[in-house]
């Protein structure tokens, strides 16, 4: 009997991935040990510093600049554990900014320039309000401590981008609540939202705006992906589909579960109410995986990416991932 191959995963403990952390799905050829890491800036600057895992969870964005780079030891498959629309994750101080076009010649605080998040955040404000990015100074740093968000290996930018240190001993949060930046983007609202009240989300209504943002566009922006190493994937191309499979599999599973309302699964009193939703906006699976199904947001975040300096040419997005053949026949 052949016996299977050890594969270390990485990731955070989202629904869609308990199964296979579980163990109740197991991926083909495969003794799978599903490591959970709760903060996915620790599993990517672990993996990209380090190769301490044989896949992992990963920034879709520091993924692709490396891509584009020419930088190959990870391969991506086409499975993506984190999505999220970022319209309500910018917070202005409404004395400076009260709409996008304020943010013009401003300073603004990010975790990173090149986190996923801030490039669909700086995205949005230029191709749908305007917004002249050229002028901002980007100011990086932890949102909720003083000093660095994480310990990144991350690319430096192709072209001149005014960013600049935190070095002032206090977090990003403090900076905004006293007037020192006008604003925060990025993948957390800053602790002092909700404090302080001249500290604001600048789209007030960010669901309604999202909802719209969908329906003209199509995109429900990803945020993460998922890697193996390229050596290991090279020495066994079967791990690419084994594993995205077995995502497939787990994240269906969490999805009908979702749906079971005999004793509602999570701690959101209006679920069934919110599951209506989902199907009317997104039809009844909001997280597909695949590269053609998500070939729209795909290929806008590889635009903005180029927009703002981050890659030297558009990378074609089948470029970017392993081919995978997809769920096996079931027999």
């Amino acid at each position: 009997m052949t016996s299977a191959l050890p594969l270390t995963f990485a990731c955070a403990a989202y629904d869609r991935m308990q199964a296979l952390a579980t163990g109740e799905v197991k991926p083909e050829g495969l003794a799978l040990n599903f490591l959970t890491i709760n903060h996915p800036r620790d599993v990517f600057d672990r993996m990209m510093g380090g190769r301490e895992f044989d896949a992992s969870e990963m920034s879709l964005s520091e993924y692709t600049t490396r891509h584009a780079a020419g930088v190959r030891d990870l391969v991506a498959i086409p499975v993506f554990p984190s999505r999220a629309f970022r319209h309500g994750f910018i917070a202005v101080n409404d004395r400076t900014v009260t709409c996008p076009k304020d943010l013009e010649g401003k300073r603004v605080g990010v975790q990173l320039y090149t986190m996923t998040a801030a490039v669909w955040i700086r995205g949005l404000l230029q191709q749908q309000y305007g917004v002249d990015l050229g002028g901002i100074e980007w100011v990086e740093g932890a949102m909720e401590t003083p000093g660095a968000h994480g310990k990144p290996t991350v690319l430096p930018v192709r072209r001149p981008v005014r960013i600049t240190r935190n070095e002032s001993g206090k977090s990003l949060s403090q900076l905004l609540e006293e007037g020192a930046i006008d604003a925060t983007v990025g993948a957390d609202l800053p602790p002092c939202f909700g404090k302080a009240a001249h500290v604001k989300r600048l789209f007030p209504d960010f669901k309604a705006v999202e909802k719209r943002y969908y329906h003209e566009h199509g995109i429900f922006p990803i945020m993460h992906t998922v890697v193996i190493r390229r050596e290991l994937y090279e020495k066994y191309p079967f791990v690419a589909t084994s594993l995205y499979d077995a995502l497939n599999e787990s994240k269906d599973l969490a999805l009908n579960r979702m749906r079971f309302m005999g004793a509602l699964r999570y701690m959101l009193p209006w679920l069934p109410a919110e599951i209506d939703e989902i199907d009317e906006v997104f039809g009844r699976d909001p997280w597909p995986y695949g590269v053609e199904a998500n070939r729209k947001t795909l290929t806008a975040l590889v635009q903005c990416l180029y927009d703002q300096s981050m890659i030297e040419k558009v990378v074609p997005v089948d470029e970017l991932f392993a081919p995978v053949r997809g769920n096996n026949w079931k027999i």
